[in-house]
């Protein structure tokens, strides 16, 4: 039988490789560090002495995909959240608080009422927004959009650093737009938020896991590839080290792996390769924190303005906060880090200051690719000039920002191109 060789147990490779064993392929799945999830992991922290998140990631209800994933591994059990969507935002700077609400159906009639409109913020500023549908290749949001009216701070940089994890001022208009055109355009029921109820690796990893081996598949952890050997048109060996393993004709590889280590591995791959980090930071309370007006405890979600994090999750007794499109914050110390986060924290939840809270930060330097117009004309395909080689992985052109939704189609679309193997 024609083997499938896919390199990088991330969100990608797993896809990958639950879909071709369900369709009896087999399977051999390579992982250069000792666990699987890539940037979507879990581990138990010792400092803390609590099971934590690598970093916070958010689902809605729009994310066919990444939702389709769960269920075929048996998990969607795992991820909770409200009925109906609800963001609620604070300023700390002000202390005011709000809820955004989208109404049901694409027609969004709620900005016609001003009460349920983000405070100080005008029906011709959300109109506005259509300047992004007709974005050309080379404008960032910031060229569509007025960076001096409240809308701005208040929606537009938010949603663009959460969604694309890189600055307004230098991200892809039109790669927005796909996301306002696939949430809040079609309202209510597509902006539904979605967390892992018990963390990401019970939500995307360990079922995965669990369903390769069902599926007969071979993992291996510290794994690393080093270099592939090409003849002709294939792919014909893959260099692990101390193991080699060669490549018959019918076999196939999918390298599921970060664009830096894809670009290492085939010099003359035209990839994405400016990065962006992630910043998170986990605090340990004493008790679980009582949660302020509009923290729904099936979503203890909190958007914030003003500060030095853009979010911030309630897990038991554990506060995590984000900071996306982090370049500047990724380089300052922990101990200034978890200063700054510590200080948001307590002004969202309303919690005295101790004097030293056990706080793990967490510095994701290449989180995603920065999500450019430039760097997106770089996404290459799933396939690639050898007749055996697929790519995969959220950096691919999916056409969707890079998120656990575009790993899983890459996934999806590589197994799908491993059936039809040219």
């Amino acid at each position: 039988m024609a083997r499938i060789h896919i390199v990088g147990a991330g969100i990608a490779g797993l896809a990958c490789a639950v879909r071709l064993v369900r369709h009896g392929h087999a399977v051999h799945l390579h992982e250069a560090a000792a666990h699987a999830g890539g940037r979507c992991r879990s581990y138990h922290d010792a400092k803390l002495d609590r099971l934590i998140d690598n970093g916070n990631h958010l689902l809605l209800t729009a994310n066919h995909a990444a939702l389709g994933y769960v269920d075929e591994i048996g998990a969607h059990q795992t991820l909770q959240g409200p009925a109906r969507a609800a963001f609620p935002f604070m300023d700390l700077r002000s202390g005011e608080r709000w809820t955004v609400r989208p109404n049901g159906g694409p027609l969004p009639w709620w900005l016609l009422s001003r009460e349920r409109r983000i405070p100080h913020t005008r029906l011709g500023a959300y109109l506005a927004g259509l300047r992004l549908a007709v974005a050309g290749p080379d404008d960032t949001v910031a060229d569509c959009l007025d960076r001096t009216d409240p809308l701005w701070e208040r929606f537009w940089e938010p949603l663009t650093v959460a969604a694309l994890n890189t600055a307004p001022e230098e991200a892809s208009a039109r790669l927005l737009w796909m996301v306002v055109r696939a949430t809040f355009a079609r309202g209510e029921a597509a902006c539904r938020p979605l967390i892992a109820r018990h963390g990401l690796a019970a939500s995307f990893v360990d079922p995965a896991l669990a369903a390769v081996r069902a599926g007969g598949a071979d993992i291996g952890f510290n794994r690393r590839l080093r270099a592939i050997a090409f003849a002709g048109d294939r792919a014909r060996r893959l260099d692990f080290g101390e193991q080699q393993v060669d490549l018959a004709d019918g076999d196939r590889l999918v390298l599921a792996v970060p664009p830096p280590v894809a670009a290492a591995l085939l010099p003359d791959l035209e990839a994405p390769q400016e990065m962006r980090p992630i910043v998170n930071a986990h605090i340990r309370l004493p008790d679980r924190p009582a949660l302020p007006p509009g923290l729904a405890e099936d979503l203890p979600l909190l958007g914030l303005i003003g500060g030095a994090a853009q979010w911030l999750v309630v897990r038991g007794d554990v506060v995590s906060l984000t900071v996306s499109a982090a370049a500047g914050l990724a380089e300052e110390s922990g101990g200034d880090l978890a200063g700054r986060l510590w200080r948001d924290a307590a002004a969202a939840l309303d919690l005295t200051l101790p004097d030293d809270p056990p706080i793990r930060i967490v510095k994701e330097r290449r989180a995603t690719f920065a999500q450019t117009p430039r760097a997106l004309r770089r996404r290459p395909p799933a396939r690639t000039r050898w007749a055996n080689l697929l790519l995969a992985g959220d950096w691919t052109d999916t056409g969707y920002p890079a998120t656990i939704e575009s790993a899983v189609l890459s996934g999806w679309t590589a197994a799908r191109a491993c059936g039809n193997s040219r």
